[in-house]
């Protein structure tokens, strides 16, 4: 496959590009998985005491090694490097000083930190990662949906995260009325990729092993400029289509058409765009980034956003700007108000690496298929919903034995029970767990379990009660020793009753006809009339809302039983 034949040629290149003669002892290293004794591969950063980072090499001809460097230019220190690398073992010429090596598999594994002392004889150490959750055994599998990084470098880097399904981007313009080219983008931070420009290697799903596989023609829109003037818009996303697109956006109908006629995915990326809500009416957006591309392993950065989150959000901030609990409400207090709405989006992640100083899967969606994968059952499973985001824990959970994303018909508008079970697993101590009712709390538990016992397992089941068409969704909790949100949130059950739409809350509504016409009136003199008309056109969608909002008292339409 074309991506074989440039991983051997690009691994050489890299590394070429980030040797560091002159070392005095070297450093060999083996990550083996710690019940097995396998070799695996891993992500691995080494850091000396003054805070320079190290790559390190495959010691095997056969092996490859990945080093990764981006950093958020506008803020100090949110700086990712580390390198990913094969089930080799790994070196690293390093002068005499005390490290710290820390080593990370996606997100089923315990980092491992260590504390080594280099003298001027070679140093081989064993490390032993501690798998805490085994997802796949449970028929869970992981994947991300916003990938920058090359193909020819991801079946390493997939491999070393344990990232089942990535859609690595092939397409990409941020051009209005331009159609999207293969070449680089001009906005990376650390210049073009030392893997060259991307390639498209055609649409079928291209088979790292049994259990990983990438889907290779991806096209982002993310639009900075129109008529040649600097404009934001935003970006959107197209998974897994089958041809080529020769035209560029806005308008956005046309290609969104074309792309639910090929069986392809439009993909939000952001809400804070400022085109977002005009694009989940026009378009028919089918996923919204739960988690997204400013969630980061670093320092937090989405300190400001140029679309103000409406204060019935509730959004945190300091004197600095948005807190990451705030990023991270902003974006389930926009996905709510959607799905409120009508919208049925489901959730998805992506974490933009390739472009962004964040790790592959950092922030990942585990789909259910069963316990043998199947890269097309994933995609569906994707589709419908049967699926959960996580930045973190762990979090499985049915309603009436069924896995999030089912829809649910009630006849008569009558109270009616509904058995909820979840089991949400943690590797840190877990805060909480809230069972969400059309973006209400309905339910806070507060997990008592015993800190020196890992995993940290949180099992719980009772009935809520349904009286009115809702949603229903889960989402739970850690919080870091540095102070830092990991969350993880189910797709939601939808319950329709009697023929009756759900209803949305008046603040919600009007907060998005606000936006569509602070839009309409910013575009007015830049887009073309059939550009700006779609922007009409969702207002006239969030218009006719407001003929069904809820009763002003904003009651989550169940209670707790």
């Amino acid at each position: 496959m074309c991506y074989r034949i440039l991983l051997r040629f690009f691994t050489l290149l890299v590394l070429a590009s980030v040797w560091q003669p002159g070392q005095a002892a070297e450093l060999v290293g083996t990550v083996i998985d710690a019940d097995s004794g396998l070799p695996i591969p891993a992500r691995i950063y080494i850091e000396d005491v003054a805070g320079k980072w190290w790559f390190v090499q495959s010691v095997s001809p056969m092996g490859s090694a990945v080093p990764y460097r981006e950093q958020w230019v506008p803020i100090p220190h949110s700086v990712e490097q580390h390198t990913t690398v094969s089930a080799d073992p790994f070196c690293a010429d390093l002068p005499a000083g005390a490290y710290r090596v820390t080593i990370e598999r996606g997100k089923e594994y315990l980092p491992l930190t260590e504390t080594i002392t280099m003298g001027d004889q070679p140093h081989q150490q064993t490390f032993r990662l501690q798998r805490w959750v085994n997802m796949a055994q449970r028929g869970w599998f992981s994947g991300e949906t916003h990938v920058h990084r090359r193909i020819a470098e991801l079946p390493n880097v997939m491999l070393a995260e344990d990232l089942n399904v990535a859609f690595p981007v092939t397409f990409w313009t941020t051009r209005a009325q331009t159609k999207p080219g293969l070449e680089p983008s001009s906005l990376r931070s650390q210049g073009p990729s030392p893997w060259g420009p991307r390639v498209d290697c055609g649409y079928a799903p291209i088979a790292v092993d049994a259990t990983h596989v990438m889907f290779p023609r991806n096209t982002e829109y993310e639009i900075f400029t129109v008529q040649g003037q600097q404009h934001v818009l935003g970006a959107i996303f197209v998974l897994n289509h089958r041809t080529v697109f020769q035209q560029g956006v806005p308008p956005i109908g046309k290609i969104a058409r074309q792309v639910h006629l090929e069986g392809a995915l439009l993909d939000l990326d952001k809400h804070n765009w400022p085109w977002s809500m005009m694009l989940v009416p026009v378009a028919k957006i089918d996923l919204y980034e739960l988690a997204n591309n400013s969630v980061w392993r670093t320092k937090f950065g989405m300190r400001h956003t140029s679309v103000a989150p409406a204060p019935f959000m509730r959004v945190e901030t300091t004197e600095g700007g948005m807190t990451e609990w705030g990023w991270l409400n902003y974006g389930f207090e926009t996905y709510y108000m959607l799905l409120n709405c009508g919208f049925r989006l489901q959730p998805t992640a992506g974490t933009a690496s390739g472009v962004h100083p964040v790790p592959l899967g950092y922030s990942r969606v585990y789909v259910h298929v069963g316990k043998t994968f199947d890269a097309q059952a994933w995609l569906k499973g994707l589709r419908q919903g049967r699926s959960f985001v996580t930045t973190g824990p762990m979090l499985l959970a049915t309603l009436d034995q069924q896995d999030p994303g089912e829809r649910v018909v009630q006849r008569e508008p009558t109270e009616q029970k509904y058995h909820l079970q979840l089991e949400s697993i943690s590797a840190r101590p877990l805060d909480r767990i809230e069972v969400v009712v059309n973006g209400r709390v309905l339910r806070t538990l507060r997990p008592n379990i015993s800190p020196d016992h890992e995993p940290y397992v949180f099992t719980w089941e009772g009935d809520i009660t349904i009286d009115e068409s809702s949603w229903v969704a889960v989402r739970s909790f850690q919080i870091n020793p540095q102070g830092r949100v990991r969350f993880a949130h189910t797709a939601p059950w939808h319950i329709e009753v009697a023929n009756r739409p759900i209803r949305p809350r008046r603040e919600q509504v009007e907060y998005l006809v606000k936006r569509m016409r602070e839009e309409i009136a910013r575009n007015q003199t830049v887009l073309s009339h059939e550009a700006l008309e779609e922007f009409h056109q969702a207002l006239s969608t969030y218009e006719a809302l407001l003929d069904r909002v809820a009763p002003s008292e904003n009651r989550a339409p169940a209670e707790a039983k």
